[in-house]
């Protein structure tokens, strides 16, 4: 399925829960961190849990968006509350937040493989997604990701506003917008990690989600760096994300040309296409924009 928008939707709000499978998001992520008060973790946890399981069959046409769940850091002493409240619901994949490294998903896959079996669940049929950059130490070590043994990954996101206060930053972007080179550090590594492993990078949230020309730069320069998805914090910004990710028809035209034109000349590693030259790596790039795997 597609995975470019990934909506966070906090757990403890009835209104938002309902309204949450029509928002057009390919994945929703429950939320039992940031969005839910402290007093109200528990409550979150019985109406996150309540949703996954109301929300376990697809919906008509064969298709539904991703049910994730981001659950509250490992040193939290909530996290392992949190999975015995969601396992049960089949979510598609956890998100972890604050991730101090490999090790840390490694930790909670342990967790997930005593939970799955008890709940009838295939073995690593539950994936993680780990927030990689939300400390000044885990933000150093998100090359790691790309080697470690992880069967459960199914890829990488980031965070620039836990890793601002961490380390004190008083601004994220520079005047024209963009990221200081701090974020931006994170930003790459996260991406080349992800594509180093085969595992999907998803760009971090646009803040200002009432800022929707600033959220079609920053999706559409998302998808250009090479990124698959983004997140979201409101259901307005969907849309943006979604177009912004999916190729034009131009670019498909584009794409089903030079494939057409390799498998026409098999064996050779330079053709011309309307007097420009292509080699393999616009092969590979066509196969990606068409959703092709080899």
């Amino acid at each position: 399925m597609s995975v470019r928008s990934w909506l966070f939707v906090p757990g403890d709000s009835e209104k938002k829960l309902s309204k949450a499978m029509g928002t057009g998001a390919d994945v929703l992520i429950l939320d039992l961190e940031d969005s839910v008060a402290h007093e109200n973790k528990a409550r979150a946890r019985q109406m996150t849990g309540e949703w996954l399981a109301a929300h376990r069959q697809q919906v008509a046409g064969g298709k539904r968006p991703g049910r994730w769940v981001r659950i509250n850091a490992l040193d939290s002493r909530m996290w392992r509350e949190d999975l015995m409240a969601v396992m049960p619901g089949a979510p598609d994949g956890i998100m972890l937040p604050k991730s101090a490294g490999p090790e840390s998903v490694q930790q909670l896959s342990a967790e997930i493989y005593e939970l799955e079996s008890r709940s009838g669940l295939g073995p690593n049929s539950v994936k993680i997604m780990p927030l990689v950059s939300e400390t000044a130490a885990a933000a150093i070590t998100i090359s790691a990701y790309a080697t470690a043994s992880m069967p459960r990954l199914a890829g990488l996101t980031w965070g620039a506003e836990d890793l601002s206060a961490a380390i004190g930053a008083t601004r994220k972007r520079d005047v024209q917008g963009r990221w200081t080179d701090t974020f931006r550090f994170a930003r790459t590594q996260t991406l080349l990690a992800a594509h180093a492993r085969g595992a999907m990078a998803i760009d971090t949230l646009h803040a200002d989600f009432a800022d929707m020309k600033g959220l079609k730069r920053a999706a559409e320069e998302a998808r250009a760096d090479g990124f698959s998805g983004m997140l979201a914090i409101h259901p307005a910004q969907i849309e943006v994300i979604n177009q912004a990710f999916t190729p034009s028809d131009e670019e498909v035209a584009e794409a089903r040309a030079i494939v057409e034109a390799f498998k026409a000349n098999p064996g050779s590693g330079t053709l011309q296409i309307d007097r420009r030259m292509i080699d393999m790596p616009h092969y590979k790039l066509a196969l990606r924009v068409l959703g092709i795997e080899e």
